[in-house]
């Protein structure tokens, strides 16, 4: 499986960082374009690359990885998802007249099998070895479509993580969005 952020700030360089130490080869982009990335993809090792959006959402699981006030203009003019998965990890502090964060980037990448995830750990969360000691970082994740959620769990688990599904992206996004219970909740499955 291949990889492509949309976006390439804190979250997008931990999750990026995560996969090209699992071996994943993973495309970065941004809205200054591939030439602005060299140096990223250049710490991250051979396995990065530098790209444009629509060469990075061509890839099996992309994760959209922008403030949110840019979602819209960052998923404007991208090819076909035909399926692929789209792993939204924004947080909105607005009131949606939609639902979720995760129903409206639904609503803006038709095709997309997306998937909910990352937006309830602070960047040094994601960032940091989710393996401890003590246990593994906790991870939750919502979405619609069954498979593109096994297919994320397994990949989470792969790099670390301690998934958790909370469900779909109106119930599990509700708990996951800002001033839900999920929300900012730093918890370890402890070790066995």
């Amino acid at each position: 499986m291949n990889f492509g952020t949309i976006g390439a700030g804190t979250v997008a360089q931990a999750i990026a960082g995560h996969l090209v130490a699992a071996g994943h080869k993973v495309t970065l982009s941004n809205s200054r374009g591939p030439d602005t990335l060299l140096d990223v993809v250049t710490r991250l090792g051979p396995l990065a690359s530098a790209g444009t959006a629509a060469e990075a959402a061509a890839a099996d699981m992309v994760f959209l990885a922008v403030m949110w006030p840019q979602v819209g203009d960052a998923l404007a003019g991208l090819p076909a998802w035909d399926g692929r998965i789209l792993v939204d990890t924004t947080n909105t502090f607005a009131e949606l007249e939609v639902g979720t964060a995760g129903e409206f980037v639904a609503q803006r990448a038709p095709g997309a099998r997306v998937v909910k995830a990352f937006n309830t750990l602070y960047a040094q969360y994601i960032a940091a070895d989710p393996r401890h000691a003590e246990g593994r970082q906790l991870l939750f994740y919502a979405g619609d479509d069954a498979a593109a959620k096994a297919d994320f769990h397994a990949v989470a688990d792969a790099i670390g993580f301690a998934p958790v599904d909370a469900g779909t992206l109106r119930e599990g996004g509700r708990l996951m969005q800002i001033g839900g219970p999920l929300s900012a909740l730093h918890a370890l499955k402890q070790a066995q």
